[in-house]
């Protein structure tokens, strides 16, 4: 059977927008689409009938996605710093979860919940960490969360860093030389 042309009559995901013209197979349109009132056979009468409608969807999606922009941008200023005993190795013994970031951002001024926050497994080292943070739909904002090790500066911490980085190229090194 040949495919169909359906007027959506409202945005169905994965398909189209509000006044789109689409091609389904013909059980697709029959059984699901035209049921559920999310679309009409594509003739020129229901296409005129259904161009403002279309507009104003069109100008609502745009405002969303301005919206979505606006709140990527205010979660990639944010900066979350914590400080929590660590071993000397930069091992926390405790660990950051999605509740501690979300009240990190709450007292910054950001409202997001825990659900929201993506963390594969709760933070556990001392250092940078980029954090997922679901928005809208499919999309997300990084907030930046630096944990500190209690009674070491943020700076200390880097060079602490460095310094361990230089002892690992350097080990590198001399382990290459010794296969000559």
């Amino acid at each position: 059977m040949k495919d169909v042309e359906v007027l959506l009559q409202q945005s169905v995901k994965h398909l189209g927008l509000v006044g789109d013209v689409v091609k389904v197979k013909p059980g697709y349109a029959r059984n699901y689409l035209f049921p559920q009132k999310l679309g009409v056979m594509a003739t020129e009468d229901a296409k005129r009938q259904i161009a403002r409608r279309a507009a104003k969807v069109r100008e609502a999606e745009k405002l969303r996605l301005a919206e979505v922009a606006a709140l990527v941008e205010k979660l990639e200023e944010i900066e979350l710093n914590v400080t929590m005993k660590s071993d000397p190795n930069g091992n926390l013994y405790g660990s950051v979860n999605a509740a501690r970031i979300v009240e990190l951002a709450a007292e910054q001024g950001a409202t997001f919940t825990e659900k929201d926050v993506r963390l594969d497994a709760p933070i556990k080292t001392v250092g940078e960490h980029q954090i997922k943070v679901h928005v809208r739909d499919d999309d997300y904002g990084t907030v930046q969360l630096n944990v500190i090790a209690e009674g070491r500066t943020k700076a200390e911490e880097a060079a602490l860093e460095a310094a361990e980085m230089a002892a690992e190229a350097e080990a590198e090194a001399e382990g290459g030389h010794d296969r000559d």
